[in-house]
């Protein structure tokens, strides 16, 4: 197995510390047993197993840095490999924003490794398969998949005495379903670190039922519409708003988190005030590593209550410019919600689009965070609470801050995507043209 314990990696880093004669050095541990399944076409195409074990090592002389990477344990490769990387540092140019090394830190213990995943074999896989490829071939639908697990490990380690580690499982199922025809569209995701919250026959029935409510859809006019947006077509768009919270980019002028005359929004109420977003690596629904890349440690951090700003992200060099302390980016993102279900939300809505997916999402503006992007595998004309019929693909624009601020309802938070986020009911969504695509 790929996999290392806490003792073997310590063990390890610390002989692979001892070799090094740079100023600041550290080296990062990684292990990886993975295995997938994909299908296509109702019939299985691939499947496979992969193991993978590397070092990563950094030499850094002043300001001057060099990595090397190896998959052979043994001392000589590892000192070869280090005495390389302190010839690349002293070869390379000075990094201006250089700010040393991590010391020692004290992390949370994290929850991400669950022997329920770590123990998957190549039968479970192929059942997963055969749950979304044989309903669908007996409702005369096309069915393509794909599910991968994996359990791995990281450990960290430095010169100046850090050392950190985490051991973790994952698990992801996709399916598309299609008819025959080609006109109607089902899709649905799951992923988890515990094996057992996930039933790929639930989930591929779910593919497989919008398959069959989305066949032959009508065409509407484009414009703009009250919507509910399932997780998942809220998740394509909100990734966008969460993974651009940092203050760098809002302080120099080119984020949605930039002040018109200059500075952050930070204090500043930028959404509807039933949106709370915060991020915590030991939530039990999407856990995470305790520790970032560099090795500062993840806390539970607000970064919007109540649609204000609570929090921005610092880089460990824009906290020392800002005289702040750092603040790592989001490990992953939960955003509250109510105890309303996706259906409820739908039976409340006089007129509306609810949309399954959305996908190829491109960003327009930065500053205002306007997208870009199409609906896709399942979107439906709503009509005195009810769904009246598969409508086609829409192109929208939009940007996500706008979308929070014309909030109208949310609903019950789910997991996808590693993060937790709420259907959510927007009014005045902005579809700009019909699209082709099913």
């Amino acid at each position: 197995m790929a996999q290392f314990t806490k003792e073997e990696a310590r063990s390890l880093l610390e002989r692979v510390v001892a070799y090094s004669d740079a100023d600041e050095f550290e080296v990062n541990l990684n292990g990886d047993d993975s295995g997938n399944i994909r299908y296509a076409r109702n019939t299985v195409t691939t499947s496979g197993y992969q193991r993978d074990l590397n070092l990563v090592v950094q030499s850094t002389f002043g300001k001057r840095s060099g990595i090397v990477t190896l998959n052979e344990f043994d001392g000589e490769m590892i000192e070869r490999a280090v005495r390389r990387s302190e010839e690349l540092a002293r070869l390379a140019p000075e990094n201006p924003e250089w700010v040393g090394l991590v010391d020692p830190q004290e992390y949370l213990a994290s929850r991400t490794f669950f022997d329920t995943t770590a123990s998957i074999g190549p039968e479970y896989r192929a059942q997963a398969a055969a749950d979304g490829i044989i309903p669908s071939r007996e409702n005369n639908l096309v069915a393509a998949g794909f599910f991968q697990d994996s359990a791995g490990s990281a450990a960290m380690m430095n010169s100046t005495g850090q050392f950190a580690y985490n051991k973790q499982t994952n698990v992801t199922f996709s399916a598309t379903v299609r008819t025959e025809d080609g006109t109607g569209s089902g899709w649905v995701s799951r992923d988890f670190n515990d094996l057992s919250k996930l039933d790929t026959g639930r989930a591929s029935q779910i593919a497989i039922d919008k398959a069959i409510a989305s066949r032959n859809p009508r065409a509407i006019e484009p414009g703009k519409y009250t919507v509910i947006l399932e997780p998942a077509a809220a998740s394509g768009l909100l990734q966008y708003m969460f993974f651009n919270i940092d203050a760098r980019s809002a302080d120099e002028g080119r984020s949605y988190l930039s002040r018109p005359g200059g500075g952050a929004k930070l204090g500043e109420r930028i959404v509807d005030e039933r949106v709370t977003i915060y991020s915590d690596p030991t939530h039990a629904e999407v856990p995470t590593a305790t520790w970032a890349g560099d090795g500062q440690p993840l806390r539970p951090t607000m970064w919007i209550e109540h649609g204000v700003v609570k929090n921005l992200s610092y880089s460990r060099y824009w906290a020392r410019e800002k005289g702040v302390e750092p603040v790592p980016a989001p490990p992953n993102v939960i955003m509250d919600g109510s105890d309303a279900t996706l259906e409820e939300l739908v039976e409340g809505t006089r007129r509306g689009i609810l949309v399954t997916r959305t996908w190829y999402i491109r960003m327009v503006d930065p500053q205002t965070l306007l997208l870009t992007g199409l609906t896709r595998d399942g979107t439906f004309l709503v009509e005195n609470g009810r769904i009246q019929h598969a409508v086609k693909n829409f192109r929208f624009n939009e940007s996500p801050v706008t979308m929070l601020s014309n909030l109208e309802a949310l609903g019950r938070p789910v997991r996808i995507n590693g993060a937790l986020v709420p259907p959510m009911k927007v009014r005045d969504f902005t579809f700009s043209s019909l699209s082709d695509a099913v």
